[in-house]
């Protein structure tokens, strides 16, 4: 079912089940032979969940030659490099931020998202995350069951991204006054552009000087022939949902043109570095992500930081 301005989700269905989806690729790339990352809490939240189709991925009980579609350039067994490069992206973001003396942190969307149980941070700092009350609760809940604790001081900002979060933001004790490091993780696609805008703008108007931001962002491709990539993700999916999993990915976006994360970001008054995924696992030594001109793969995702 497309997307409406006031749908629902949870961590099994829609938008939520992507989260759910990622989190299993990180479990499957935590346990390569020379994996990347190292996150712990990746298979026990998505066992907790209740997926049995990522249950099984995650747990290594999927034969992935079963499920992938040979004439996709969409392909299951991508995903963990993909999410390792990426998820080590955004861990390597906040290391630096935190080295520079940043010790205010949000994530937005947080997800099943685990910094906060799993990095190593310095003394002082504090990491909200926002996102909707049922998801920040199935987290903390299911993490508390298994004896995990955050290694920082970690504030939930329990709240749809649709409504006032600055607000609730502030409320939870953020200070804009101080310096933040911000994260858009696999969020910015899912978004109306006009959303897509409102949201940097808070951002931005909550950033002080010496901010700064991740993001993840899908090109303007302009000579993509879209029906023809919709039929592609349509076809990919479809061993899935053979397999018990019941998810359209080309129903799970917003159509629109979408201004670009830099240009946007420059008007108001940040400076914006971007990388393509292509070069990320190139540069962490993982083998490439086919690509195609007739569809946007993951290679084609730039992820960018960048400093007000």
């Amino acid at each position: 079912m497309p997307r409406t301005d006031n749908d629902t989700w949870d961590l099994a269905t829609s938008v939520g089940a992507t989260a759910t989806m990622v989190a299993a690729a990180r479990a499957v790339a935590t346990k390569a032979d020379n994996p990347l990352i190292n996150d712990q809490f990746a298979e026990p939240l998505v066992r907790a969940v209740g997926v049995d189709f990522l249950t099984r991925w995650a747990s290594g009980n999927l034969d992935i030659a079963d499920v992938d579609d040979d004439g996709s350039h969409w392909k299951l067994q991508q995903m963990p490099d993909a999410m390792a490069a990426r998820t080590r992206f955004f861990d390597a973001f906040f290391a630096d931020a935190t080295k520079a003396g940043i010790r205010q942190a949000v994530i937005l969307a947080a997800g099943l998202d685990a910094r906060a149980y799993r990095l190593d941070w310095p003394t002082g700092m504090t990491v909200f995350e926002v996102d909707q009350p049922e998801v920040i609760a199935f987290k903390t809940e299911t993490l508390a069951d298994l004896g995990a604790a955050p290694t920082t001081e970690r504030r939930t900002v329990a709240i749809d991204l649709r409504y006032d979060w600055p607000a609730a933001l502030t409320e939870a004790g953020f200070d804009r006054s101080q310096p933040t490091a911000w994260i858009a993780e696999g969020l910015l696609g899912y978004l109306p552009p006009e959303a897509q805008d409102r949201l940097l703008d808070n951002v931005a108007a909550l950033s002080a000087h010496g901010s700064r931001l991740a993001t993840e962002a899908i090109p303007d491709m302009a000579d993509v022939d879209h029906d023809q990539a919709r039929e592609m993700m349509r076809k990919a999916t479809e061993k899935w949902r053979a397999h018990g999993f019941d998810l359209d990915f080309h129903e799970l976006g917003y159509q629109g043109d979408r201004n670009d994360v830099a240009a946007y970001l420059d008007t108001l008054g940040w400076t914006s570095v971007g990388k393509p995924m292509s070069r990320l696992l190139a540069d962490y030594g993982l083998p490439p992500v086919p690509q195609g001109n007739d569809s946007v793969s993951m290679a084609d995702t730039i992820y960018y930081t960048s400093t007000k």
